[in-house]
């Protein structure tokens, strides 16, 4: 069976090659922009994350998210400066600390932090889709679709340990009027 996103991944590559480089337009640069802002913040909730919990699996998919999250913003800071776009202001790194040091009132559970991290999973792949409907230059449109691919990854490895662990938070299930179990 074709992997859809390899195949999607083909489409995109002989045509970028061949493609006049015209100008993003501001629907592509707003969107990268977004982007990359939404993923650098995202950076600090791995790094808070990271000295709250002391659950070795949870630890494990967070440094997995964090090196995700760290080469994706890279891929995104060097395609925005090579065309010239300013970029957006970063927070600082967080110090490593001490889980144990955070006061209960304060300090989240492993649940919170792996519903967090799924959300900020969430609004990534959203942006994208959106960044990938207004996209008209193919090398920004193949970029946002690996992108999107790696935070896909990285979310269903994440929504595995959630499920494992009953932290999946899952709407209420809807049947229709008339609808019968048998």
């Amino acid at each position: 069976m074709t992997n859809v996103f390899e195949s999607m991944k083909d489409l995109f590559t002989p045509q970028a090659a061949d493609q006049q480089q015209n100008p993003l337009h501001v629907g592509e640069v707003t969107h990268a922009w977004v982007l990359l802002t939404l993923i650098e913040e995202g950076l600090t909730v791995y790094q808070q994350s990271l000295n709250t919990t002391k659950d070795d699996e949870l630890i494990h998919a967070l440094r997995n998210g964090q090196q995700a999250a760290t080469d994706i913003a890279e891929q995104l800071r060097s395609f925005l400066r090579k065309e010239g776009i300013p970029l957006p202001p970063a927070s600082e790194d967080k110090p490593l600390s001490d889980p144990d040091a955070i006061p209960l009132g304060v300090k989240h559970t492993d649940e919170e932090l792996a519903n967090l991290t799924s959300a900020k999973i969430s609004a990534e792949i959203t942006l994208l889709g959106q960044a990938l409907a207004v996209c008209v230059r193919d090398d920004i449109c193949k970029l946002f679709f690996e992108i999107q691919y790696e935070i896909f990854k990285f979310g269903c490895s994440l929504k595995k340990l959630m499920s494992k662990r009953g932290w999946l938070k899952i709407p209420p299930y809807y049947y229709p009027p008339g609808y019968s179990e048998k």
